[in-house]
């Protein structure tokens, strides 16, 4: 799938303690307009889908061309990953929100999760989607970050 070019989002949730875990995601689509639900994949045994999975919600970060630094950095597993970044997170969120890194967030409340093979399908009805940047999409693909080419 590498030579298949996809967005990049992080996804965020808190565990019971409200500890703050996230992951990039390139496997991320939409199911349905109505209601509005996306479906996320998430690596099996992760701390992010455990925290998920007990936070019945979590938020898709989509990252703008600007945040190349914030899609490694949440793929490399440090585990201060959000000590290094700007983030906030409130009451009404399904998980942290990074306002520096991504154009829009959706929080999302999980509906089904499915495992597959390494990994597990989460599907989650959107809630709410947050504007945070205007600038384009960041792209991944062959093995390459990228930016939304301008029309």
């Amino acid at each position: 799938m590498s030579g298949f070019p996809s967005g990049v989002a992080v996804v965020t949730a808190r565990d019971d303690d409200g500890t703050p875990h996230g992951m990039t995601c390139s496997s991320l689509c939409g199911v349905s307009l109505e209601p509005p639900v996306l479906v996320v994949c998430l690596r099996a045994g992760s701390p992010t889908l455990a925290a998920v999975a007990g936070s019945a919600g979590f938020a898709v970060n989509l990252l703008h061309s600007g945040a190349r630094e914030t899609a490694q950095l949440f793929a490399s597993g440090d585990p201060h990953r959000f000590d290094r970044v700007s983030w906030t997170a409130g009451p009404h969120t399904g998980g942290p929100h990074l306002p520096a890194d991504a154009h829009r967030v959706a929080d999302c409340a999980v509906l089904h999760a499915q495992p597959m093979g390494d990994h597990v399908a989460v599907f989650g009805q959107i809630c709410r989607v947050t504007r945070h940047d205007e600038r384009a999409p960041l792209l991944y693909g062959l093995r390459r970050f990228a930016a939304w080419p301008p029309a």
